[in-house]
């Protein structure tokens, strides 16, 4: 957290998003402090920076797991804008849960945890023992596999409900298919991949 002091509301978020590299529409901050004079005013602001927003997340993740009577340790990596977390306990099946359903329930806490403080949404994932890492292998072998499919009999396909983390896998892993596309459709926990044949141009 970096602390800036101006004049005025306007120069001390140009004074932070300058110093910053950030843009002043995606600054977060705090006023902390506001002086109104007849001839020197001044206000003095908290800007957050993605180091608090992983302190904040690992903190949150750690009162919640040691509720639950488990001792976890973390390791943490800023991939672009994502916040990669790995959790590690004496007991990360439990964590994980079946089908990964717990964890998937831990990683949507956190993320509401995270809007909550500091009213941004903020990418997270979380993952354990390197479940999701394992996840991502399998899904996309099965969407390749299918892709395989589609392109053969020219009918598209939809792969079963998953989050939003393995979909893009699958879309990221089938982009550069030529005979298909890739379309996320329904909401919620029933949004799923579609897979669907795409017809190749005369210039490929």
């Amino acid at each position: 957290m970096r602390i800036f002091e101006a004049k005025n509301l306007d120069e001390v978020l140009k004074l932070a998003s300058e110093d910053l590299g950030i843009q002043i529409h995606d600054l977060i901050y705090d006023v902390i402090e506001e002086k109104k004079g007849l001839f020197k005013s001044s206000i003095k602001i908290s800007v957050y920076e993605t180091t608090d927003y992983i302190d904040y997340a690992v903190k949150y993740l750690k009162t919640v797991v040691e509720a639950l009577g488990f001792k976890p340790e973390f390791r943490t990596e800023l991939d672009g804008d994502i916040i990669k977390i790995e959790l590690s306990t004496n007991h990360n099946s439990i964590l994980i849960g079946k089908n990964g359903k717990t964890l998937l329930a831990l990683n949507e806490i956190v993320l509401v945890a995270l809007t909550a403080k500091f009213k941004k949404r903020i990418r997270v994932l979380l993952d354990i023992n390197e479940y999701k890492v394992d996840r991502y292998r399998k899904v996309v072998s099965i969407a390749k596999r299918v892709a395989g499919e589609v392109a053969k009999t020219k009918q598209d396909t939809a792969l079963e409900p998953m989050p939003s983390d393995e979909r893009r896998a699958i879309h990221n892993a089938l982009s550069e298919y030529r005979n298909v596309t890739t379309e996320s459709v329904g909401t919620g926990r029933d949004r799923q991949v579609v897979i669907r044949y795409r017809k190749p141009g005369k210039d490929e």
